[in-house]
């Protein structure tokens, strides 16, 4: 696999390399994970690499660097930079309602009254849309609103029709909740480019980087993961239609929907790709977003846009534009800096991007859940800093 950074000088990343080895060594050994591929760098160099464990259990086939993963919501910021090139060329505006797209997406309030969801709510999670996979969204569930991630063949227009029959949780700019925004963002994109998801993803993200793994449907199969989830006294298979107990709720996966192409293009969890290609995006982010956005224009993103409103699950941190960023280390809990960007996949992915320290990290799994935020995302992190 060609990977876009040159890799540094290992003498002097060595105590870096033994710390994350061992994090990833326990986690395999201790049955918690079933495999992962790990990327560092550190101000653009490459510092450590780590391809360990199985892409396939029941195949036996090993992991590479070049394995193919289901992404989750590493889709976000995917399509949220595809969105923000929009903005820069003037064909979308931050403030413009979602109306002027999607003319009959017209969820309203839990009194019945209108609201308008503006392109700056989808992408900070602050449009008093949700998630199904909440247990107390019934709304949700009643609709057969889909999150992306089950359900083969759904259409867009038909979730976003089902979308819009449940009311808001809250109106538009007044909260901030996790939720299905994205796919209405990526409904947003294919009606201003004309063309589906996929291939305005393409034009605008992937191919000005020359990253040919990451996309809405898998080119070659035999490099894609299995998927796994949870359990004792190792990580089970997933099946076809799989269900997952998370702190948030019950989330239904359906393994194969990355291989229908009749399956909309969710923007919110729809994608499959390398960790090369995500660390290549990740850090012309940290770099400033050139050839894709403006310096400025990251900046932005980087910044807590969610109006001062926090997330449930995530204290000391606030919402950017398609990331997590943190406002209070010590609220956080974490020994990340202030301004560490950072999010997940729920198929058992991590990433963080550390502006101050120069480091752009991506921990791909194939394990739900322990790969996005279980004891293994504790321990890479934790040896990561303990490294520096």
């Amino acid at each position: 696999m060609s990977l876009p950074l040159e890799m540094a000088d290992a003498d002097r990343n060595s105590s870096l390399a033994a710390a994350v080895d061992a994090a990833i060594t326990s986690a395999l050994d201790d049955k918690r994970l079933v495999g992962t591929v790990v990327l560092i760098a550190r101000d653009g160099e490459l510092v450590h690499r780590r391809a360990a464990g199985l892409a396939d259990r029941e195949g036996g086939l090993p992991m590479r660097e070049d394995t193919i993963f289901r992404l989750a919501s590493i889709t976000k910021p995917i399509v949220t930079i595809a969105a923000m090139r929009l903005v820069e060329q003037g064909r979308i505006g931050l403030d413009d309602p979602v109306t002027r797209w999607l003319p009959d997406f017209r969820p309203r309030l839990p009194d019945d009254s209108e609201a308008i969801i503006r392109i700056r709510h989808l992408m900070t999670h602050t449009s008093g849309l949700s998630y199904s996979f909440f247990e107390d969204d019934d709304a949700y569930a009643r609709a057969g609103v889909s999150d992306g991630l089950a359900e083969p063949g759904l259409t867009l227009a038909e979730n976003l029709r089902r979308i819009a029959s449940a009311p808001l949780r809250f109106a538009p700019g007044s909260d901030w909740q996790y939720s299905v925004a994205m796919d209405i963002l990526g409904g947003v994109i294919e009606a201003e480019t004309g063309v589906p998801l996929g291939e305005a993803v393409a034009e605008l993200v992937t191919k000005p980087l020359g990253l040919a793994d990451t996309a809405f449907s898998v080119r070659d199969r035999s490099r894609l993961a299995a998927a796994y989830m949870d359990a004792s006294p190792e990580p089970a298979l997933m099946g076809e239609e799989a269900l997952v107990m998370s702190l948030m709720g019950p989330i239904r996966f359906a393994p194969s929907r990355i291989f229908d192409p009749a399956s909309y293009h969710s923007g919110g969890a729809g994608m499959a790709g390398t960790a090369g290609n995500i660390l290549a995006i990740l850090d012309t982010i940290r770099r400033g977003g050139a050839p894709l956005l403006l310096t400025e224009t990251v900046g932005m993103m980087m910044t807590d846009q969610a109006g001062g409103h926090r997330q449930q699950h995530e204290p000391g941190s606030g919402f950017g534009f398609g990331w997590s960023v943190i406002t209070n280390p010590a609220e956080a809990g974490v020994p990340f800096p202030k301004g560490t960007l950072k999010w997940g996949g729920v198929y058992g992915h991590s990433w963080f991007i550390d502006p101050v320290n120069g480091l752009t990290v991506v921990a791909l799994t194939n394990t739900t859940l322990e790969g996005m935020w279980g004891k293994f995302t504790v321990d890479l992190r934790e040896a990561i800093y303990a490294a520096l």
